[in-house]
């Protein structure tokens, strides 16, 4: 039996006062999608069935680029992280898996923490490594680069670290690598920029040799930051090109914030599905860059329109579609909780809003070259609010209909800063 970190019977006292309200808004909405030919009861079912992992790392207070503002209560060791994550998917019913990143979340008992997540009803999504910054007793650098540094020695030691990161994986239970790297140049001529390709490439192939059959290796992509003049792996096509490269089990994962403003993300999103190289999605939101705000906070057409191109690959290509969600953001003046339970419900709503586009009226007005009616049948699909099916959803699934008010009413967070007074050196995040 799965232990909840919040009491239930505080949860089910949340839902009664709101439950009237919610049917009577799920009726009503119920109505107006009949006249459209929508049944409500399979889109709640559908909703119901999707899942976004959570990253350990977002549980603690994420840093701007000057300073790190640390949050009362937060998690200081992985052990609290998972506790954190199981409140957010006891309330949002949405977020069943985390996702850990090595060496923040090395467990001394892999064992151990596989059973608490088991406890918790929690499992284990990619694992990522971590070569973009030096770690306490390195023997060397990565201030040059990872897994393409000019230093044999360096790239020897990413490797074994990405391949120690499988093995702590596959006794977690995860079945993926994410692979994301800082190397590239701030300097014209600071390095061989093809050379530099071929070193990661060359890195590449002793990590995946180390993959098990069954798992996944999924290639990030940034535009910049930290290499400002030019990244190894700065965009879709270098991933792609490298996935390719590599062999069946590699994927490229694309970030909504690692692009140039403007960038026509669902654009990408369909070549990848197309070739066959779409492995899944680090969700969060962007104004000016690489900022890892909550999903769906500055454009939540952009992240419709992305999960409009998904539900199209899903149609076209079935069961074998399967790429991983995950968000991916940073809390600076927010609840972590809050904020990862509020970016979960966000990309659910457009997963469910996907749903709603008639598409055979789509594939009518493409074929057409009717672009205004084209455009306006997503329109239609994106303006309709479907908060009452994502309610009816969790509260079916033993959720909260809202999850931040019942988050609040709890008092969890406070509770949580007197178990959890601040730990010198430790991060809930470890990223400034």
């Amino acid at each position: 039996m799965t232990k909840h970190i919040i009491d239930a019977a505080q949860v089910e006292q949340h839902n009664a006062k709101q439950r009237a309200e919610l049917q009577a808004d799920y009726d009503a909405l119920g109505g107006m999608l009949s006249r459209r030919g929508v049944d409500i009861e399979a889109l709640t079912a559908k909703a119901q069935t999707f899942a976004v992992a959570v990253p350990s790392w977002g549980a603690g207070t994420g840093g701007t680029r000057f300073a790190r503002f640390p949050g009362k209560g937060e998690p200081r060791d992985v052990t609290e992280k998972l506790e954190d994550c199981a409140v957010i998917n006891q309330l949002t019913r949405a977020t069943p898996a985390v996702s850990l990143h090595f060496p923040w979340d090395k467990p001394s008992d892999p064992k151990a923490l596989r059973q608490q997540a088991d406890e918790l009803g929690l499992g284990f999504d990619a694992v990522n490594s971590n070569t973009f910054q030096d770690q306490a007793g390195q023997a060397h650098t990565y201030k040059y680069g990872s897994l393409t540094s000019t230093s044999q020695a360096s790239r020897e030691q990413a490797v074994a670290h990405n391949i120690d990161c499988i093995e702590l994986g596959k006794a977690l239970g995860s079945k993926g690598l994410t692979v994301w790297v800082g190397d590239g140049a701030n300097f014209p001529g600071q390095s061989n920029l093809r050379g530099a390709l071929e070193r990661y490439i060359d890195s590449a192939r002793g990590i995946y040799a180390a993959l098990p059959a069954d798992w996944h290796m999924y290639i990030e992509h940034k535009l910049f930051e930290p290499a400002f003049y030019c990244s190894v792996i700065a965009d879709w096509g270098t991933s792609f090109a490298v996935a390719q490269t590599l062999g069946e089990k590699a994927k490229c994962l694309v970030d909504l914030g690692h692009h140039a403003p403007n960038t026509n993300i669902e654009m990408i999103v369909a070549r990848l599905a197309q070739f066959g190289k779409l492995g899944g999605f680090h969700f969060n939101d962007s104004k000016y860059g690489d900022d890892d705000l909550d999903s769906g906070s500055i454009d939540p057409f952009q992240l419709f329109l992305v999960f409009n191109e998904l539900a199209d690959s899903q149609a076209r290509d079935g069961a074998a579609f399967q790429p991983a969600y995950m968000l991916d953001q940073s809390h600076n003046v927010t609840d972590p909780i809050e904020s990862l339970m509020s970016s979960a419900v966000e990309v659910q709503r457009a997963f469910v809003q996907a749903a709603l586009v008639d598409r055979t009226a789509l594939a009518g007005f493409q074929e057409a070259n009717d672009a205004l009616q084209a455009a306006q049948t997503l329109k239609k699909a994106f303006r309709t609010d479907v908060s009452p099916i994502l309610a009816m959803a969790r509260l079916r699934s033993g959720g909260a209909i809202d999850p931040v008010a019942a988050y609040r009413a709890s008092g969890y967070r406070d509770q949580v800063a007197v178990k959890r007074p601040p730990k010198a050196g430790a991060s809930g995040s470890g990223i400034v």
